[in-house]
Protein backbone atom coordinates (compact mmCIF):
# COMPACT_ATOMS: atom_id res chain seq x y z
CA UNK A 1 0.00 0.00 0.00
CA UNK A 2 2.76 2.43 0.96
CA UNK A 3 4.64 1.68 -2.28
CA UNK A 4 1.55 2.48 -4.39
CA UNK A 5 1.17 5.82 -2.59
CA UNK A 6 4.76 6.80 -3.34
CA UNK A 7 4.35 5.84 -7.00
CA UNK A 8 1.13 7.88 -7.22
CA UNK A 9 2.82 10.94 -5.66
CA UNK A 10 5.80 10.60 -8.01
CA UNK A 11 3.45 10.35 -11.00
CA UNK A 12 1.58 13.49 -9.90
CA UNK A 13 4.83 15.43 -9.46
CA UNK A 14 5.94 14.35 -12.93
CA UNK A 15 2.57 15.31 -14.41
CA UNK A 16 2.53 18.78 -12.84
CA UNK A 17 6.14 19.51 -13.79
CA UNK A 18 5.47 18.47 -17.40
CA UNK A 19 2.33 20.60 -17.63
CA UNK A 20 4.19 23.53 -16.06
CA UNK A 21 6.97 23.28 -18.63
CA UNK A 22 4.45 23.15 -21.47
CA UNK A 23 2.83 26.37 -20.30
CA UNK A 24 6.21 28.03 -19.83
CA UNK A 25 7.15 27.24 -23.44
CA UNK A 26 4.18 29.18 -24.79
CA UNK A 27 5.59 32.47 -23.57
CA UNK A 28 7.42 34.60 -26.05
CA UNK A 29 10.73 36.41 -25.78
CA UNK A 30 10.08 39.92 -24.48
CA UNK A 31 13.42 41.26 -25.76
CA UNK A 32 12.60 40.08 -29.28
CA UNK A 33 9.07 41.41 -28.80
CA UNK A 34 10.35 44.89 -27.99
CA UNK A 35 12.64 44.82 -31.04
CA UNK A 36 9.90 43.52 -33.36
CA UNK A 37 7.32 46.00 -32.01
CA UNK A 38 9.66 48.90 -32.80
CA UNK A 39 10.65 47.39 -36.16
CA UNK A 40 6.97 47.36 -37.22
CA UNK A 41 6.71 51.13 -36.77
CA UNK A 42 10.08 51.81 -38.36
CA UNK A 43 8.89 49.99 -41.51
CA UNK A 44 5.55 51.76 -41.29
CA UNK A 45 7.27 55.17 -41.11
CA UNK A 46 9.42 54.33 -44.14
CA UNK A 47 6.22 53.50 -46.02
CA UNK A 48 4.84 56.91 -44.99
CA UNK A 49 1.83 55.87 -42.88
CA UNK A 50 3.18 57.29 -39.60
CA UNK A 51 5.39 60.27 -38.83
CA UNK A 52 7.58 58.66 -36.19
CA UNK A 53 9.23 55.27 -35.71
CA UNK A 54 8.12 55.44 -32.06
CA UNK A 55 5.13 53.14 -31.46
CA UNK A 56 1.98 55.14 -30.63
CA UNK A 57 0.91 52.75 -27.86
CA UNK A 58 3.26 52.15 -24.92
CA UNK A 59 3.15 48.96 -22.86
CA UNK A 60 1.89 50.91 -19.84
CA UNK A 61 -1.13 52.19 -21.80
CA UNK A 62 -3.11 49.08 -20.83
CA UNK A 63 -3.30 46.59 -17.98
CA UNK A 64 -2.17 42.99 -18.34
CA UNK A 65 -5.79 41.83 -18.68
CA UNK A 66 -6.44 44.40 -21.41
CA UNK A 67 -3.34 43.27 -23.34
CA UNK A 68 -4.49 39.67 -23.03
CA UNK A 69 -7.94 40.53 -24.44
CA UNK A 70 -6.42 42.55 -27.30
CA UNK A 71 -4.15 39.70 -28.37
CA UNK A 72 -6.77 36.98 -27.88
CA UNK A 73 -9.10 38.86 -30.24
CA UNK A 74 -6.17 39.76 -32.53
CA UNK A 75 -7.62 43.27 -32.66
CA UNK A 76 -4.68 45.36 -33.85
CA UNK A 77 -6.64 48.27 -35.41
CA UNK A 78 -5.64 50.65 -32.63
CA UNK A 79 -1.98 50.08 -33.47
CA UNK A 80 -2.28 51.28 -37.08
CA UNK A 81 0.18 49.97 -39.68
CA UNK A 82 -2.16 47.13 -40.63
CA UNK A 83 0.00 45.65 -43.46
CA UNK A 84 2.96 45.28 -41.10
CA UNK A 85 0.84 43.62 -38.41
CA UNK A 86 -0.69 41.20 -40.93
CA UNK A 87 2.80 40.19 -42.11
CA UNK A 88 3.94 39.16 -38.61
CA UNK A 89 4.30 35.49 -37.76
CA UNK A 90 2.55 33.93 -34.76
CA UNK A 91 5.94 33.77 -33.01
CA UNK A 92 6.48 37.51 -33.56
CA UNK A 93 3.00 38.29 -32.24
CA UNK A 94 3.63 36.09 -29.18
CA UNK A 95 6.93 37.91 -28.55
CA UNK A 96 5.24 41.33 -28.84
CA UNK A 97 2.43 40.19 -26.54
CA UNK A 98 4.96 39.01 -23.94
CA UNK A 99 6.77 42.37 -24.08
CA UNK A 100 3.58 44.44 -23.79
CA UNK A 101 2.01 42.18 -21.12
CA UNK A 102 5.14 42.03 -18.95
CA UNK A 103 5.48 45.83 -18.97
CA UNK A 104 1.78 46.74 -18.64
CA UNK A 105 0.53 49.46 -16.29
CA UNK A 106 -0.26 46.97 -13.50
CA UNK A 107 2.91 44.91 -13.90
CA UNK A 108 5.84 45.08 -11.47
CA UNK A 109 7.90 46.84 -14.18
CA UNK A 110 5.72 49.17 -16.30
CA UNK A 111 7.48 50.65 -19.33
CA UNK A 112 7.01 53.40 -21.87
CA UNK A 113 8.25 53.33 -25.45
CA UNK A 114 11.13 55.77 -25.81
Amino acid sequence: MFKKGIIAVAALIFLFSTVGMAFAMERGNKRKGKYTYRKVYKACMQRGEVDSPKPPISPDTKTQAQWTRTFEKKDFKDFGCQPEWEALSEKDITDIYTYLHDHAADSPTPAKCK
